[in-house]
This record gives C-alpha cells, structure tokens and sequence, in this order.
C-alpha cells in the first residue's frame, strides 16, 4: 500500500512541478518578447560593438536568426493583442501557440481565436490557422494562396555550406538583408534562366489570372499553386499575356501571364501574345539602367524586372520615365508597399523604406513594419496602391499620431482615404 501511494505522490508532484514550469516559461517567453523588442529599437547590439542584432541574440541565448525573428514578430503583434499578451503572461496561453495566434488575430478577433484555442494542441492550430489572413475569423475559409510551404533537404556539410555560401553571396549583392523566402526566390530565378532576347520577360512560368477576382495560380512542375496578391501585381509590370484561354476553365483560367510569364504552348493555342512592356521599349529601359537593379546598393543583374513606377492599372504610361529596372526581390518588396518608388523630372528615382527614410539610411524598425502593415491591409480591402501610398505619407506627417498602434493607423487612414465613389 505505501508503494502505490510513493507512486500516486511522484507522477503528482511531477504534475504539479511540470505545470508550474509551463506557466513560468510562458511567463518567461511573453517577458523576453518585450525586451529583444526593446534591444532592437534601442540598437543595443551596436553600442556592444556587434556585427548585427542577430549576432548578439545568438551569443547571448544560442537562437538562430530565423528562432530571433520570429520571437520578434510575436513580440511586436502582442503589442496589438492585450488580451493574448495577457493569457500569455499567466500561462494560460504557451508561447508556440501565442506563435500561431498571432499570424492571423487582430484587435477585434482576438477573443474569438482565444476562444478557439482553448483545448486545442499546437498542431491543431497551424492547420486552424494555415490559408488565413490577419484579420480573417476562426470561421473563415482558407485562402491556399494565403498558405507556407515548407522545403526540407537532408544533404552533406559540403552542400549545405555550398548553399549557405551562396544565399549569403546573393544577400550581399543585393545590398540589404533578405530573409529566406526572397533569397531562395532569387536563386530559383537564376537557376531557370529565359529568354536572351532583352525585348522579353526575364523567365518564362504559366501564370493564370482571374479577371473577375484577380486570383492568381501558377505551374509549379505538373502542380498548380496559388500566389499571393503581389506576385499578381509583378505581372502586370513586365509580363506575357495570350488573353483568353478557351479550353481552360472560366471562372479559374481567364487570363494568362505572370512575373514575367507566359502560358506553355499546349494551352495557348490560337491566342495571341502581347508584352506588357513593348519590346524596344524594355530593350531601352534595361539599356539605360545598365541590366541593373536600379535600387541602390544592389548590384543584382541577372533577370531583372521592369516595373512600373506608377502602375498600369492606375493609369500608368507604357513610357521611359515611368519605367525602372528591379532585380525580384526589390520588385516584389515595391508591390508588398516595403518599398517606395517615386520619380519626377528634376529629383530623377527616389528609393524609400516604408517608414519615410530614403533607401539605405537609417531606418526605424517599428515605424517600418507598422508602414508596411498598413499598406498591406488597405491593400487587401481594395484601395488603390497610389491612394494607400498618399494616405500613409499623409499619416507619418501627422505629429499627433507619433507612436500609435497599427489599429489606431489602421481607423484614421480609412477615415483619411477616398471611398471607391469618390474617385471620379
């Protein structure tokens, strides 16, 4: 009988020992979010004379970059999410599950994904939360161009120090610091080469265009995959079209390019390709900017992009002085709104961060995702991107909204920007 009992005492004490370290830790987690954050914006990194902020997290607690940025952006979204910073706090809430959380719960849904969470292990979540957008309620449906993929390889010291090498060798050319996803995209660019031809899209892949929704899928060897909305924006830069595709679906397939795409033979039959960009015309664009990416400090040069300063589809000239030479990246980083790019006639191109600051000039982090949120979500409700840029120039002049929250941006810049009626 005492032997049943010492048993009944161990996997109790162990329980109870176990439980308080979960609350501890996630004590502990939602403690270290708010101060990486405040290392970060104080550049604490540079008065100990280390090489980058990521370099000073590894020394101190061993995390990777990828671990320090994630911590980060979890940190930076609780700032939003009283009560979820909250529930982390007490330990009502892990940090892994804080961690998903925040990829899609704003304000006004952050109860309702608490709620939801409740019970739930950490798996169940990511395919709760997998296709959704910030903002989207637990109840809505997934949005496969919403959704990550992930890429794992097992390979030997020396390829991964290949590849290491050369993400580090394509992050150095292009003169900022890419994260995984921009770096990899450059070197699938490299590897599938294209056309010699300066007159054409610099790679050729099928992209198909909804014409009604703007939708957009693309051919991934024999697979079809969504993308999102700024891939769709890169295309109507510099892209291919054959129009109409009658043998594809209506309501899938209407219209066809791409970042810089063009349909396969198989299904363009009888249709009519058209560049978006006239081919002399981007012989001469490339030509003047020296096939360079025309953002400063990069010296990417190998299939570039010309993309249009002010877009086609808000009145943008097919004309020289609209027209400017980005690597992908960049390309991509402008239509995502992390990016400004402006030109007149006296100043020549400006290149600005999304917080105001000109390209490659001391930038403020915070103000920099805060900007680039914004852009994100008045994009995704609809407004032009010209009219998102006006307002968010408008808002970081504004002395009085100083340190407001995305939320509080979010409400005045949609009290600020005309409605869709008022564009006449």
């Amino acid at each position: 009988m005492a032997a049943v009992e010492d048993v009944e005492c161990t996997w109790l004490r162990a329980h109870e020992v176990l439980s308080r370290l979960a609350r501890e830790r996630a004590a502990a987690d939602a403690e270290e979010g708010r101060w990486l954050l405040a290392a970060r914006r104080s550049a604490a990194h540079v008065h100990l004379g280390y090489g980058s902020f990521f370099e000073y997290i590894e020394r101190l607690f061993g995390y990777t970059s990828r671990t320090t940025q994630e911590k980060l952006r979890v940190a930076e979204a609780l700032e939003e999410l009283p009560r979820m910073a909250r529930a982390l706090e007490t330990g009502s809430l892990n940090w892994s599950a804080a961690r998903e959380l925040t990829r899609v719960a704003i304000a006004g849904t952050e109860r309702q994904w608490l709620e939801v969470a409740q019970g739930k292990t950490v798996r169940q979540l990511e395919e709760l939360v997998a296709g959704k957008r910030p903002g989207d309620e637990p109840s809505a449906a997934s949005q496969s161009s919403a959704m990550r993929h992930v890429l794992r390889f097992e390979v030997t010291p020396e390829t991964f120090a290949l590849f290491r090498e050369a993400l580090a060798s394509l992050r150095h050319r292009s003169g900022e610091a890419w994260d995984d996803d921009a770096a990899l995209l450059s070197m699938a660019r490299h590897v599938l080469g294209g056309p010699t031809d300066d007159g054409r899209a610099s790679y050729q892949i099928a992209l198909s265009v909804c014409p009604s929704c703007g939708s957009g899928r693309q051919q991934a060897s024999g697979e079809v995959v969504a993308v999102s909305a700024d891939v769709i924006a890169m295309a109507g830069c510099d892209a291919q079209h054959l129009g109409p595709i009658a043998a594809l679906p209506a309501n899938e397939n209407a219209h066809v390019g791409g970042g810089h795409t063009e349909e396969s033979p198989a299904t363009s039959v009888g249709a009519r390709a058209t560049q978006t960009v006239p081919p002399a015309l981007r012989r001469t664009v490339l030509l003047r900017d020296q096939h360079r990416c025309r953002v400063p400090g990069c010296t990417n040069a190998l299939f570039v992009d010309v993309h249009h300063i002010e877009l086609r589809s808000e009145g943008g000239r097919n004309e020289l002085a609209n027209l400017i030479t980005l690597c992908g990246a960049h390309h991509r980083a402008s239509h995502r709104g992390q990016l400004v790019i402006e030109s007149d006639a006296h100043r020549g191109v400006r290149v600005r961060h999304a917080d105001g600051t000109d390209y490659g000039q001391a930038l403020q982090p915070h103000a920099l995702d805060v900007q680039t949120k914004l852009f994100s979500a008045l994009r995704g409700l609809g407004f032009r991107e010209r009219e998102v840029r006006a307002v968010l120039a408008e808002l970081r002049q504004d002395e009085d909204l100083r340190g407001a929250s995305v939320g509080q941006l979010l409400r005045e810049g949609l009290r600020r920007i005309p409605l869709p009626s008022a564009r006449r």
